[in-house]
């Protein structure tokens, strides 16, 4: 006698081949767009339709980046200048983001800091963070500590207001049910407000690590001994408009493989919410 497959089974697998097709053709959708923009790019630039001096071309960039991973740049080894603001922008987001959740958490949960803290976070928040890198160049010197600190300033701010914000959005349902349980404040804050406050979290994330890389490139840019900003202000000083834009695709890529890191970090994480992060893609 044969046995039918449960019918739910089998919508189960359509749904499964429908998103992997999807997938494929977001995917494949992306490509096609990078490859127009790229040989639209190209043959502007050989036809002087746009002026190849000041826009360079796609094939002289690639030409670059194989000539810096093959032979180095004058600063030393390409993966070195990669690792060195790789090093600063993850220091510096390490530091940024344990400060915002730690300061968020607390005035989040205590009133009577927010109301004493308020007006100072509105000021520094309202300074332009990146007129400060030259102060941290001349307090730190070249070295990384000017870089990390200008990522830390960068990266504080939207972490911070994020893990306020989720502190202050917990249900408080669930604060007062954990109260009735006995719980006291300081679980309530670890195993109730911390981990509902996570997907705030989560989301600041995302943007402020494209922050790091933005304070650490620009703290290079204005002075450093190593790193991509170096590069990036090396090729500018030299005319060599295909090394500003190899620097900053590479900065790009690197961006791209960090920010995949956290969305695959975010994804495990947040298995158990129905439409989590991605599920729109």
């Amino acid at each position: 006698m044969k046995v039918s497959a449960h019918p739910a089974g089998g919508r189960t697998a359509a749904r499964a081949k429908a998103v992997r097709r999807r997938r494929l053709t977001v995917y494949a959708a992306r490509l096609l767009v990078l490859a127009v923009v790229l040989g639209a790019w190209e043959l502007t630039a050989r036809n002087g339709i746009i002026d190849p001096f000041n826009f360079s071309m796609p094939s002289k960039i690639w030409d670059q980046i194989v000539q810096w991973t093959l032979h180095g740049t004058p600063q030393g080894s390409l993966g070195e200048q990669i690792w060195y603001t790789l090093y600063e922008a993850l220091l510096g987001w390490v530091f940024g983001v344990a400060g915002g959740v730690v300061l968020g958490i607390a005035l989040g949960r205590v009133r009577f800091l927010a109301d004493v803290f308020s007006p100072y976070i509105k000021v520094l928040n309202a300074l332009p963070r990146i007129a400060l890198v030259p102060v941290f160049l001349i307090l730190f010197g070249l070295g990384p500590a000017s870089k990390v600190a200008s990522a830390v300033v960068l990266v504080f701010f939207p972490v911070f207001f994020n893990a306020f914000q989720g502190a202050r959005e917990v249900d408080r349902n669930l604060v007062a049910n954990a109260r009735i349980l006995g719980a006291s404040n300081r679980r309530v804050t670890l195993q109730v407000v911390i981990p509902s406050a996570t997907s705030w979290i989560f989301t600041s994330l995302h943007v402020s690590f494209g922050f790091a890389l933005i304070g650490a490139i620009v703290g290079e840019y204005l002075g450093a001994a190593k790193g991509i900003g170096l590069l990036i202000s090396a090729s500018q000083g030299t005319f060599n408009t295909a090394g500003v834009y190899a620097a900053m695709a590479i900065l790009a890529v690197v961006a791209l493989l960090t920010e995949g890191l956290l969305t695959f970090a975010e994804r495990k994480l947040f298995r158990w919410k129905p439409g989590g992060s991605g599920a729109g893609e």
